[in-house]
This record gives C-alpha cells, sequence and structure tokens, in this order.
C-alpha cells in the first residue's frame, strides 16, 4: 500500500508537532516545507495556524506560497486547511482590517458573538449539514475567537453552536477546511484526517 505523502506548510504561527503527529498516526509521511514548488505540487498539502491573522497571511507572501495555495483550492487539489488556516481562505478577517486573505472562500471571518466566552477553549460539537462527506458529526477540539458565520456558496459545511451557528468545517471535493484542531480531537479528529487522506 502507497504511504500517503502530506506536506505540512509553515506559516510560522503553527505548532506543527501536533500536526506531524496526527497524520503520522493515519499512515502518513508529512513532512514541513514554505518552498512554493514543493507545495504547489504536493500530492496533499496540509495549511495549519495557531495566532494572528495578519501575521500568518504577511509570511504567506514573503515565501512566494499566496498563489500556489490559492491555486491549488481553486482547482480542487487535495488540502486540509486546519484553525486559522481555514480562516486565511476567506477574503478578509476582522481580526487583521486591511490585510488580505487568499480569496478562495467570498467571506469575512468574524469575532465570535457577544456574551460568549472568547476565545472559545474546548469542546464542542459538529452537525455537519447536507452534502457534507468527509467531515461527520462528533466532537472537536476548539482554540478560537473567530469563525465564518455562514457557509459560503458552493460548499458544504458544518456547524457548532456558540452564541449562534457559526460554521465548523467546509468541503468541497477533495478540500477540507476545519475551525477546529482534527488532531488535538482525539479517535473522531484521526479517523476525519484518515478520510481526507483517502478521498
Amino acid at each position: 500500500m502507497t504511504v500517503p505523502d502530506v506536506v505540512v506548510v509553515r506559516t510560522g504561527t503553527a505548532n506543527l508537532a501536533s500536526v506531524l503527529a496526527g497524520f503520522t498516526r493515519v499512515g502518513a509521511t508529512p513532512r514541513v516545507s514554505r518552498d512554493p514548488e514543493i507545495v504547489g505540487s504536493a500530492e496533499r498539502v496540509v495549511l495549519p495556524g495557531v495566532g494572528s491573522f495578519g501575521a500568518a497571511r504577511r509570511e504567506l507572501e514573503a515565501h512566494g506560497l499566496v498563489g500556489p495555495l490559492a491555486e491549488r483550492t481553486r482547482a480542487g487539489r487535495p488540502l486540509f486547511a486546519i484553525c486559522l488556516g481555514l480562516q486565511l481562505l476567506a477574503s478578509e478577517s476582522e481580526e487583521s482590517p486591511g490585510v488580505g486573505g487568499l480569496g478562495v472562500i467570498e467571506a469575512v471571518v468574524r469575532r465570535l458573538p457577544a456574551g460568549v466566552r472568547v476565545p472559545q477553549l474546548g469542546w464542542n460539537r459538529i452537525e455537519p449539514g447536507a452534502g457534507c462527506r468527509t467531515v461527520t458529526a462528533g466532537f472537536a477540539y476548539f482554540a478560537n475567537s473567530y469563525a465564518l458565520a455562514e457557509v459560503p456558496p458552493g460548499w458544504c459545511g458544518a456547524t457548532f453552536d456558540h452564541g449562534g451557528r457559526l460554521v465548523a468545517a467546509l468541503e468541497r471535493g477533495r478540500v477540507v477546511a476545519c475551525q477546529f484542531h482534527p488532531e488535538l480531537s482525539g479517535p473522531w479528529g484521526l479517523d476525519l484526517m484518515e478520510r481526507w487522506l483517502g478521498c
């Protein structure tokens, strides 16, 4: 059986150890790169992220990764985005006014609603919508202060409840983006990562 080759993008703002460990546990051979040629040609790419939208976006631009990541996402080539990685696919974020995202998703990432705990740190239930094939119902671990308010046109999505229904994950073919951390979400999260490897 062929071992899936997975390139994990070094955004400069992500703790990569848990992501690499998670993909190794589900049978992949992950390697870290910020080389645009490698990211553009890789079989499968993971876009993780922890921290500031603006800082991560500037890091991607500094290493010539904006174009390759946007192009492979629009083309439907395998991409798995985690937490801030999902947010970077959007047009912009309230966290960093004036800083554009990759623009693959025509939407603005919003701060979590007033009256709820911010950041959201802990477990929450994922409810997949119609058409979701990779993301299933279950509990996932979140660490976020921002999220998309609704599933954008052309995508299938799953939601979570934190002061209202918000986007937990998006799917479009072999592109999967999660607001939560599947690598920290126990067996359910590892199963999700394994399903993406097989899609």
